[in-house]
C-alpha cells in the first residue's frame, strides 16, 4: 500500500499527554541528573552501541533488505532521519531503540516471526517514535539504571534508599507512558487500525500453531471490556498495578491496546492523516 508521509510532523502531534507529564516528574527528581551526567561520565552510549553492534547483524540494502525498507518507509512517513537498524537473536520477542548520539533499532528474531509484513510496519514506527519523541536518553539510562546508581553511591559513600525509589518509580512511570506515544507512531506508520491492532494482539498471545484462530476484535472487545469494569473490580485492577504494573518499563498489553483504540476513536488519528498536526519548527538561519 502506498502511505502518506506526514510531511514536517512533530512528535507533539501523537506525544501523549500522560508521556508529557510522567516526564516533567522525571526531570524534577533530584538524583535524575546526577545519573544522566554519570551515564556521560562512563561512556555508556558508546559501549552499548559497541555492544549492540558486535551481537547482532546490521540490516541494509543487501542485508535483510525487506525490514531495510520498511524501515526507510516508515521514516519517510514520519519525516526523520533513517536510524541504523539491527537484526539479533533470541528466543523472547522484542525490539528496543538506543544510540543517543547515533540512534539505533534492534528487532530480535523472534518478533519477526510473530508479526506479517504489514504488521511490522506498526513495530517499526513504534521504534521510531521513541527516537522522534526523544525518548532515547532516559530509556537508555533506564536500562542500566542499577549499575548507574551503584556507581553513583560509591562516590557518594552511600546513597539514601528514598532517593533511589524515588527515581524508580518517576521513571518506571514514565517509560510506561512513553510506550503509549510510540504505539500512536505505530499507528501512524501502519495506517491501518486493524493492523495495529493485530500487531498488539500477536505480541500479547505470542506465535503458536493456532495463530490463525487469534481474533482482533474479540481482543478490542476484550480491552473495552477491562476499560469499562464497574467499582467493584476496581481493587482488582490496582492490586494489579501494585503487584505487577508499577515495576515494569511496559503497560500491560490490554491496557495499551484500549489507550490506543481512545486515540483513534477520538479521531486524532484521522485529523492528522488530513494534514491537520502540529509542525516542527523551523530553525532560523543566524
Amino acid at each position: 500500500m502506498a502511505r502518506k508521509k506526514l510531511k514536517n510532523i512533530s512528535h507533539e502531534a501523537f506525544q501523549a499527554d500522560t508521556d508529557k507529564m510522567a516526564l516533567q516528574a522525571l526531570k524534577k527528581v533530584p538524583l535524575l541528573p546526577i545519573a544522566v551526567k554519570k551515564f556521560y561520565e562512563i561512556g555508556a552510549d558508546r559501549w552499548l552501541y559497541c555492544y549492540n553492534m558486535a551481537t547482532s547483524v546490521r540490516c541494509g540494502p543487501k542485508q535483510f533488505k525487506s525490514l531495510d525498507k520498511c524501515l526507510d518507509e516508515c521514516c519517510k512517513v514520519l519525516d526523520m532521519p533513517k536510524p541504523e537498524l539491527y537484526v539479533t537473536s533470541n528466543p523472547f520477542p522484542n525490539a528496543w531503540t538506543g544510540g543517543v548520539e547515533r540512534p539505533y533499532i534492534t528487532i530480535r528474531n523472534s518478533i519477526i516471526d510473530s508479526l506479517d509484513d504489514e504488521q511490522m510496519y506498526h513495530l517499526m514506527g513504534h521504534e521510531l517514535g521513541h527516537i522522534k519523541c526523544g525518548h532515547v536518553l532516559y530509556k537508555t539510562v533506564g536500562s542500566i539504571m542499577s549499575v548507574i546508581l551503584e556507581l553513583i553511591a560509591r562516590r557518594t559513600l552511600g546513597l539514601g534508599d528514598a532517593a533511589q525509589i524515588a527515581l524508580i518509580a518517576a521513571y518506571m512511570e514514565w517509560s510506561r507512558q512513553a510506550e503509549i506515544s510510540a504505539d500512536r507512531a505505530g499507528l501512524l506508520c501502519s495506517q491501518d487500525f486493524m493492523t495495529s491492532a493485530s500487531a498488539n494482539l500477536a505480541l500479547t498471545h505470542g506465535d503458536s500453531r493456532l495463530t490463525n484462530e487469534a481474533s482482533v476484535e474479540a481482543f478490542m472487545d476484550q480491552a473495552r471490556a477491562y476499560q469499562d469494569m464497574d467499582a467493584s473490580d476496581a481493587l482488582g485492577k490496582l492490586l494489579i498495578y501494585y503487584l505487577h504494573g508499577m515495576n515494569s518499563t511496559h503497560p500491560m498489553p490490554v491496557h495499551r491496546m484500549q489507550e490506543l483504540d481512545k486515540w483513534y476513536q477520538n479521531g486524532d488519528y484521522d485529523r492528522i492523516m488530513k494534514g491537520q498536526y502540529k509542525h516542527e519548527e523551523k530553525s532560523k538561519a543566524s
